[in-house]
């Protein structure tokens, strides 16, 4: 229980298994000197699920980190600039309504400020310490040309092909960072008497010396689960089960489409586009050469058919042409993540529907605790696995309630959306944080920052964009002249950036063009 943690077998490639041995690999680079090895095992007969099209700001620095240039990512997965979402139709269906959730902090990102616009609610919440709404609105790229890869003069992630994301990863993992990748099912996993997994057993595989089918085992010290929802270590494995959440949560089914886009000259949107409907919502993401929609419903407020007939409704007449995919929706997450020797990562671990691009992001925060708290001996893996669980599932009860919220506001008449507003499917926790908001506005003292994925500025944005109202006690605001100075200096910066920054599809054809050129 004392020997050194030295090779680390990822079971499982796609997104979650490459974004992980990127991190790892340029962590301990080079793996040589720091003696640690990893090897990737990748079925070439599972598919990769593909989920995940859009990514929060934080995949910039995990990109960056791994060594993927911005302009290959932009080139290669047709990778284009997300500002944030904006909501249709949430509030209610008697009436349009519209609300954005932008990437960008507050200004000041003084959480009191907002209980100024409270006292006089009548312009967009997301205009009223920020511009990023507006700028985005008006077609304009967070950033500008000449600045360097990855920075911005907007906060902003990416809408990307999460299918060639994994394969471009992958590439510069084995070509530049020493990781070992192999190609086989994994037939058999075999354990320790102390109940840790000691190896991999792959499909035989021919020796072309001998003619004879031999055997191909992997051993490992540290196991990381990145199979997908078949979640093969953690789950089948060690028998660690699903904590459902599907009383809280009612999505449990995805359609999805890819549509092309009908002029190659076409505006291309900055945020993800979700539309409310009867017993769920439809994302729409724009990237440079397609969008990708889909239908995220509840197969108990409504039939397959019933959600065909919504999305093609939604999508218009290219619907008829297209191949419509369909996901199935477990939702939950792991009781423990790391059990043992083995910690899952990725759809391993769990999967709530995709509302706000949490999956992705849950990778990367995964990948990089893991990197920073590698254990040195087996002895520390212990107390480092309690960390870890402890931490995400803080960071996963936290993603339900801020996922719930969405909900829970809603006027909307329909079955699925009363019965998400029922009492029973929503948290203690949230239900006294709702309460405590009618008079305090969100701030930092609400969550564990420490470990929270979503910030006090996010719960705001959603809270005052659905019109949630509290009643602040004016005598009690302070910083008058902080909220004033942040209005005019809002304002100027909206002029300031609004000559700066580039129309978004143009600025993406100059950065494809430029890369070509250096190719070439």
């Amino acid at each position: 229980m004392t020997h050194a943690i030295k090779k680390i077998v990822i079971a499982g490639g796609g997104t979650a298994g490459w974004i992980t041995a990127g991190l790892l690999a340029r962590h301990y680079h080079p793996l040589s000197n720091s003696g640690i090895s990893i090897v990737v095992i990748e079925s070439a007969e599972v598919p990769i699920v593909g989920v995940g099209e859009g990514t929060w700001p934080t995949m910039r620095r995990t990109l960056q980190k791994i060594g993927i240039p911005e302009s290959d990512l932009i080139r290669h997965c047709h990778a284009t600039f997300k500002q944030g979402s904006q909501f249709h139709n949430w509030k209610s269906e008697r009436q349009p309504h519209q609300y954005t959730h932008p990437f960008n902090a507050p200004l000041q990102a003084q959480p009191e400020l907002s209980g100024y616009w409270c006292q006089d609610p009548t312009s967009v919440f997301a205009d009223s310490l920020d511009v990023q709404r507006q700028l985005g609105q008006q077609g304009l790229a967070p950033k500008h040309g000449d600045m360097p890869e990855y920075a911005g003069l907007l906060n902003y992630g990416y809408h990307l092909d999460a299918g060639v994301i994994a394969e471009l990863i992958k590439q510069h993992c084995v070509n530049k960072l020493q990781v070992q990748h192999r190609i086989g099912t994994i037939t058999q996993v075999y354990r320790s008497d102390n109940g840790d997994i000691d190896s991999l057993e792959l499909e035989p595989a021919l020796n072309t010396e001998t003619e004879h089918a031999a055997s191909n085992s992997v051993s490992g010290d540290l196991f990381i689960d990145c199979t997908g929802f078949s979640a093969l270590l953690i789950g089948k494995t060690l028998g660690v089960k699903l904590k459902p959440q599907d009383h809280t949560l009612f999505a449990d089914r995805a359609l999805a489409v890819q549509v092309p886009n009908p002029q190659k000259d076409s505006p291309i949107s900055c945020f993800t586009q979700a539309t409310a409907q009867q017993a769920g919502w439809i994302w729409d993401i724009g990237l440079s050469h397609r969008r990708g929609v889909g239908y995220v419903y509840s197969s108990n407020h409504s039939n397959r058919e019933q959600a065909e007939q919504a999305l093609a409704n939604y999508v218009g007449k290219q619907y008829a042409q297209l191949s419509v995919r369909e996901l199935n929706i477990n939702s939950g997450y792991r009781k423990q993540f790391w059990q043992g020797n083995c910690v899952a990562v990725g759809l391993s671990a769990g999967f709530i529907e995709p509302l706000e691009a949490s999956a992705l992001m849950l990778i990367e925060l995964s990948a990089n605790m893991i990197c920073e708290r590698l254990p040195a001996t087996r002895a520390a893996m212990t107390t480092v696995a309690k960390q870890f669980n402890q931490s995400f599932n803080t960071r996963w009860e936290g993603i339900v309630d801020f996922l719930k919220l969405h909900y829970v506001l809603s006027e909307r008449e329909s079955d699925f959306w009363r019965d998400n507003r029922q009492p029973n499917s929503i948290s203690d926790r949230l239900q006294e944080l709702l309460k405590l908001w009618q008079h305090h506005v969100p701030s930092g003292y609400d969550f564990d920052t420490r470990n929270e994925v979503f910030s006090w500025a996010s719960y705001q944005y959603v809270l005052y964009g659905m019109d949630f109202q509290t009643n602040v006690i004016a005598e009690r605001l302070v910083h008058r002249s902080i909220y004033e100075k942040t209005q005019q200096a809002r304002q100027k910066k909206m002029v300031t950036l609004q000559q700066q920054l580039p129309n978004h599809r143009q600025l993406l054809e100059s950065i494809v063009e430029r890369s070509h050129s250096v190719d070439s």
